[in-house]
């Protein structure tokens, strides 16, 4: 079985750090001013930071790789598609086509090389994003004195490791198969515990909530902590009214209802359970029958009852009553929700600001911008949270 280690494979490939791009090529807004302000080898900048070209390919054949794996594709067309002739990538896409269904067209060289280029471009906005991002979460956490110790992200790794892989082999496969590196790993397992110490530094302190807070919410959502009346009931259901009347006159002359249910019923789901049906609350059932049902006191036999599926004798057996938690009862789930929503205000907040300002530092080359960059094209789209909702769990497949 293919394994796979969700917490290691690249996080712009399973949306840790997902964002909105925007499109990718062309001169975007880039102008000679831009390209000075650019080292010669660099992509891009954060701030004094470049993203030099070197790690830009290299993000980029890990991205193509871990994308073939993913999809079960290898060889030619588990790499980077060669722009921008796309040669090598139209023959492999060809070669790997299904034979088209009789009357089908056979693809175009065209065609092919279109799919291609949306795949180049996809992964270069992919990775222009990761790389990035990845320097906003480095360079905020630097500035709050946040420190993630090599030792600490070699730890996590070797228990996430553990957890997944019964054997070094197995694990050293896993990084072929992704286009990886340890270090690339090691790379990833630091921007997770990163961004979890960045929510912990940004909600600190919104675990507070005062008695006045929850008994406000609890007064002004007393609903909430309501539980309504509800009903165990016996049904029979018949076509006929004639039926009904039958097999009530069966219940009074002191049949069961397992009996009577079993013989008379068309209720596959509760005939052969004595027509019983529990913990029913007002408005579930259909009108007529809903409203016999609340109407009757407990241990009457009631109906028939006309709907629309038919005639209903029923008999309430218990009653459960509606119950309303006190606000005692209620101040711990009440505390939870005003601390979530607390710290979920604090973590918006810092996002916005956040990623306002980090975009304000980030310069892109042409034909590398994406929305975090200062240059990038204009667009309605918004950026996902990248902070709020890190990746912290490992999935075995």
């Amino acid at each position: 079985m293919r394994r796979t280690l969700r917490i290691l494979l690249p996080v712009f490939l399973l949306g840790a750090v997902a964002v909105v791009l925007s499109a990718c090529g062309g001169d975007d807004n880039d102008t000679s001013t831009t390209s000075k302000a650019l080292p010669g080898n660099a992509v891009a900048r954060v701030g004094e930071v470049p993203i030099t070209k070197t790690e830009f390919d290299h993000w980029m054949n890990v991205a193509a790789a871990s994308t073939a794996a993913q999809s079960g594709q290898s060889g030619e067309l588990a790499k980077v598609p060669d722009a921008p002739d796309f040669t090598a990538c139209v023959a492999a896409r060809k070669k790997a086509a299904p034979k088209p269904a009789k009357g089908e067209p056979t693809p175009t060289d065209a065609q092919f090389k279109q799919q291609c280029q949306q795949t180049y471009d996809q992964l270069r906005q992919t990775v222009a994003t990761f790389l990035i991002t990845s320097q906003w979460i480095e360079q905020e956490a630097a500035k709050r004195n946040i420190v993630v110790s090599d030792k600490q992200v070699a730890e996590d790794l070797e228990k996430l490791k553990k957890q997944q892989f019964p054997k070094e082999a197995d694990y050293q496969k896993f990084l072929k198969q992704q286009g990886m590196t340890n270090d690339d790993v090691l790379f990833q397992q630091k921007l997770t515990t990163l961004r979890t110490k960045l929510q912990t530094d940004v909600t600190k302190g919104k675990d507070k909530v005062t008695d006045e807070q929850i008994s406000a919410y609890y007064d002004k959502n007393k609903a909430r902590f309501a539980t309504p009346e509800t009903r165990d009931v016996r049904i029979i259901l018949t076509k006929t009214e004639a039926q009904a009347q039958e097999a009530k006159q069966a219940l009074e002359d002191g049949g069961t209802w397992k009996e009577v249910a079993k013989k008379y019923s068309t209720d596959d789901a509760t005939k052969d359970a004595g027509g019983l049906l529990q913990g029913i609350a007002e408005g579930q059932q259909e009108k007529a029958l809903d409203d016999a049902i609340f109407g009757a006191s407990k241990g009457e036999i009631g109906g028939p009852v006309k709907t629309q599926f038919g005639w209903y004798v029923y008999e309430v057996e218990k009653i459960t009553p509606a119950d309303q938690q006190t606000l005692e009862q209620a101040k711990d789930t009440i505390k939870q929700i005003l601390v979530s929503e607390q710290q979920q205000k604090a973590l918006t907040d810092f996002e916005k600001n956040w990623e306002k300002s980090f975009k304000a530092q980030t310069l892109c080359r042409s034909g590398y911008t994406v929305d975090q960059c200062q240059n990038a094209p204009k667009t309605t789209e918004t950026t996902p949270s990248t902070v709020a909702q890190p990746n912290t769990t490992a999935n075995g497949g």
